[in-house]
């Protein structure tokens, strides 16, 4: 199996921190750029038979696999590195974070697509692991579809939280979906982020990442909240369907 080393780019120099609207690094060409390429090739189409669960909802529309067993070689080896002790100290280090722990059962990471139409409201992760008892702390999210246009939509929004209401606030920040493109946020922070708009891309391509999360031990951060909490998109607003699904969604 190739080293950490050989298909991560560890070189922090290159890594970009923000602090606005929560804190979040970005790294380009974040894969060895052969090894990306090799994630890209083996990536399951849309209607491969890979996929474990598929959302198709007002608030979300994207299929997901979490199960190891179907991941392909190279997927499987980048999870393998994600979740090892070595990679976990090295985010933990770089964060001021004490004893990061990776979700080895991923839930809720993993393999991800939204083809044609797909979309993600704007939402706060869940806060509490429901197996665990932890904190969910980090995201790590990795960008895999080559020459991705930007006028197909696509982008990661980061929303800015109105203390209020309680509910996201505005738009701060979009973060181009571009290949091999990793992005990492701590979801402590009233941390709203979604895909809004539904995408554009042909019929065909699909919108592929890679998700893993990072949990620790619960402290006053922590919301009690075991699932994802969503909003409304702007045309749904006073859809009283709508509003009852994302209440039902969070509980």
């Amino acid at each position: 199996m190739k080293k950490l080393h050989e298909i991560i780019n560890l070189d922090q120099r290159h890594w970009r921190t923000y602090e606005e609207p929560f804190f979040h690094v970005v790294i380009d060409n974040f894969f060895k750029p052969n090894f990306a390429i090799e994630i890209a090739k083996e990536f399951p189409n849309y209607d491969s038979h890979v996929w474990t669960f598929e959302y198709n909802n007002p608030v979300e529309h994207k299929r997901t696999c979490n199960h190891w067993d179907r991941f392909p070689s190279n997927i499987y080896t980048a999870f393998t590195h994600f979740t090892s002790q070595r990679f976990a100290k090295i985010l933990s280090d770089f964060f001021e974070v004490e004893t990061l722990m990776p979700d080895y059962g991923l839930h809720g990471g993993g393999m991800h697509s939204h083809k044609r139409g797909g979309k993600l409201n704007i939402h706060k992760d869940y806060s509490i692991h429901p197996k665990l008892n932890m904190m969910r702390n980090f995201n790590l999210i990795v960008y895999m579809t080559p020459d991705w246009n930007p006028e197909w939509n696509g982008g990661l929004e980061f929303w800015s939280h109105n203390e209020e209401t309680g509910n996201p606030k505005e738009l701060i920040k979009t973060i181009e979906n571009k290949f091999n493109r990793a992005v990492i946020f701590d979801t402590t922070q009233n941390s709203w982020h979604g895909l809004p708009d539904n995408l554009w891309c042909p019929e065909g391509v699909s919108r592929n990442s890679l998700a893993m999360y990072y949990i620790s031990a619960i402290n006053e951060k922590a919301e009690n909240r075991k699932r994802a909490l969503f909003v409304p998109a702007k045309d749904q607003i006073g859809n009283r369907e709508v509003e009852i699904l994302c209440e039902e969604r969070s509980k």
